[in-house]
């Protein structure tokens, strides 16, 4: 890291700009690569952790899934097989 220099040289000024960057630069690469071993680790586990999944949004996160939406009870399974959707003919 960089201590705080107040008052030197420009030349000295506009070094730390330049480590920084450098810093920054090899910090990024080391986290992205870090992120990409995590996916490669969880991608076959069935629960993974927050920050490696579809971001979405709030309301999609907390919709049904197809599965839940489909599920019906008991008794409104009875109701559909003891009175099934009618059908009507039209005459011409």
């Amino acid at each position: 890291r960089v201590a705080k220099v107040t008052g030197g040289a420009a030349s000295k000024l506009s070094k730390i700009r330049v480590v920084r960057k450098s810093i920054a630069r090899v910090l990024t690469v080391i986290h992205q690569t870090q992120k990409e071993n995590l996916r490669k680790y969880y991608r076959s586990k069935r629960l993974k952790p927050t920050d490696l999944r579809k971001k979405k949004t709030r309301a999609m996160r907390r919709a049904l899934t197809p599965f839940e939406k489909s599920i019906k009870s008991r008794k409104q399974q009875r109701k559909e097989r003891l009175y099934p959707m009618r059908k009507f003919a039209v005459k011409q």
